[in-house]
């Protein structure tokens, strides 16, 4: 009998969590992020003039879901799921944890509570939801999830981000990552350095390196099993205001290396953020990032939210007889970014209803 939660990295529990990291990140496949809290979805809805009630919730997730058995699967390993999906049954009564089982998607839940300020700090923040995790990973994971996300978020200005708050939010996802595994859930780290800003590819790759030098030491200091762990960070990319662009080649490069300095190869896998891109931008530059030459020891993917959702939104309207244009739109923008993750894309060969539409929100909140 598997005991529902572990005082220590027993061999079985290394076994499953490492299985399961494993399985995500298997070669063409990557995350569909469907997370969205109830605002925010809300914002989402509200772009397509339909109003944020719970069954016109329901009614998307639905579409997302049910989309073409056969197919889906090959491109989307997992899904990330928000408190309220997890608990919802298709118009049939399928639930839909069982509608992503039957595709060979594994389910996966949003655990944090949400970005607080950090007092003292020039608008710094750090993430909450320590408090009861363990028990609500041993109920999460009772019902059908086998992998959480918790998102924290820093910003680059002049003067940021603090030590405190590097130190801060390393020390909070490393907590949370050890509780998930102690409840057999496999944790990704999401360290998100926002777009915001006039910095440039170069001051984004330190600050890059900084964070995650900061995060792994936190990790291996509260003993997270890597091999049973994935990390979710943004890609290295110039500020949102930089008048200086940036080539997909040079993210790449700046990304790798940022990677490849920092990140142990125990990791499985890097489930890429899509950082406000637009489509067509997140999947170009995740094939830039495979493409790279160098030696990369983990495997390369997405975990996207807006950019495999836009041009599905656009295509639905909220309307029934709509349904089929969000899913195909669904299935276009996986197949690129599945061909992406093994650096086969061609860009703008894939048209999309939004695949140039910048989808940047500034101060980007869940």
């Amino acid at each position: 009998m598997v005991a529902e939660k572990y005082n220590k990295l027993e061999p079985e529990l290394k076994e499953e969590l490492r299985t399961i990291a494993q399985q995500i990140v298997t070669p063409g496949r990557g995350i569909l992020a469907a997370d969205e809290s109830t605002t925010t979805i809300g914002k989402r809805l509200q772009d397509i003039k339909v109003e944020n009630t719970e069954e016109n919730r329901k009614a998307y997730r639905q579409l997302l879901f049910t989309t073409a058995k056969d197919v889906i699967g090959q491109h989307i390993s997992g899904v990330i799921l928000f408190h309220e999906t997890l608990y919802q049954k298709a118009d049939d009564g399928t639930p839909f944890v069982e509608l992503l089982k039957q595709r060979n998607i594994i389910p996966g839940i949003k655990v944090d509570t949400g970005v607080v300020p950090l007092f003292g700090t020039n608008d710094e923040c750090t993430t909450q939801g320590l408090d009861d995790l363990q028990a609500r990973c041993i109920q999460y994971k009772k019902d059908g999830c086998h992998f959480a996300k918790w998102r924290c978020v820093l910003k680059i200005t002049k003067d940021t981000p603090s030590k405190l708050a590097i130190m801060e939010n390393a020390n909070v996802l490393a907590r949370y990552a050890s509780i998930c595994q102690s409840a057999r859930i496999v944790p990704i780290v999401e360290p998100e350095i926002l777009p915001d800003g006039d910095h440039d590819l170069a001051r984004c790759q330190q600050v890059t390196e900084e964070v995650l030098a900061a995060v792994y030491k936190a990790l291996s200091d509260h003993h997270v099993y890597l091999e049973g762990t994935l990390l979710k960070p943004n890609m290295v990319t110039p500020g949102q205001n930089c008048p200086t662009k940036a080539t997909p080649q040079e993210i790449g490069a700046a990304t790798v290396t940022a990677l490849l300095r920092t990140v142990p190869p125990a990791v499985p896998g890097i489930t890429f953020l899509s950082g406000g891109q637009s489509e067509e931008e997140a999947s170009v530059n995740l094939d830039a990032i495979n493409k790279y030459p160098a030696k990369k020891p983990w495997a390369l993917t997405f975990s996207y939210g807006r950019a495999l959702q836009a041009s599905v939104l656009r295509a639905w309207q909220g309307k029934i007889d709509k349904v089929a244009a969000g899913q195909e739109e669904l299935l276009k923008r996986a197949k690129a970014n599945s061909a992406a993750s093994q650096g086969k894309y061609v860009a703008g060969s894939v048209s999309s209803k939004t695949a140039d539409v910048s989808l940047y929100i500034k101060s980007h909140a869940y």
